[in-house]
């Protein structure tokens, strides 16, 4: 992948994500599609997203018992994104089911710990130790379950990519070293993310909210 930026369109509006990723497309890798996005378009606003002919992440984290996952991925044959997300804490059979369950060209990623989340949150979930911990547990649940790689914040992705060096590392939470942390608290520069082995960058409201997506997509593609 010649460009590891891709651009989160997190809006219900389909012609707001539609002209963002118009102005942003020659700078940016692909688009990120997440629940706010699908639930207001479902497939039928994929399929417009696709015309654009960028790779498309569809971020839905699913997180169900191995059959519902697995019937969910099927449900969305047709679509074949280039990237689907669930989650690792789904367990192994649900991850092996996934995996089996999705198009053959079709990256199957597991979140390991939400970006929002530090070990005080954790903790109160009931998961002991550091959200590093937290993670390389997961990462390892992953490489074993047979997906495609995790998505994990810049401060893991070095030990990750340690872990499992053939493995497929997307980093969300990422911020341009001028840029607002907003609700994220385990955020890195894009060019420390890439330098610690990440695969893809996701990049949202630095991008979607500046003043001229296009040339803030181009500042971030070229410090990578």
């Amino acid at each position: 992948m010649n460009n590891r930026l891709f651009v989160a369109l997190d809006t219900p509006d389909l012609a707001k994500a539609r002209a963002i990723a118009t102005k942003v497309r020659h700078h940016v890798g692909g688009i990120k599609l997440g629940l706010e996005f699908f639930m207001a378009n479902g497939r039928a606003g994929v399929r417009e997203m696709a015309e654009l002919e960028l790779p498309i992440f569809l971020d839905l984290k699913l997180h169900d018992i191995p059959n519902t996952v697995a019937k969910a991925i099927m449900a969305l044959r047709g679509l074949d994104p280039a990237i689907l997300t669930v989650h690792a804490a789904g367990g192994r059979a649900m991850l092996e089911d996934a995996k089996a369950a999705a198009p053959l060209g079709t990256k199957v990623i597991a979140v390991t710990t939400l970006t929002s989340l530090d070990a005080t949150d954790l903790k109160s979930i009931g998961c002991a130790g550091s959200a590093h911990d937290q993670v390389l547990r997961l990462t390892e649940l992953a490489r074993e379950a047979g997906v495609d790689g995790v998505v994990c914040s810049g401060e893991e992705v070095a030990a990750a990519h340690k872990l499992w060096p053939k493995g497929f590392f997307v980093v969300p939470g990422v911020r341009p070293a001028n840029g607002a942390i907003g609700d994220q608290k385990r955020v890195v520069t894009p060019r420390a993310a890439i330098d610690a082995g990440a695969s893809i960058l996701v990049v949202g409201r630095p991008i979607t909210q500046a003043r001229d997506p296009d040339v803030a997509a181009r500042e971030i593609e070229a410090t990578l």
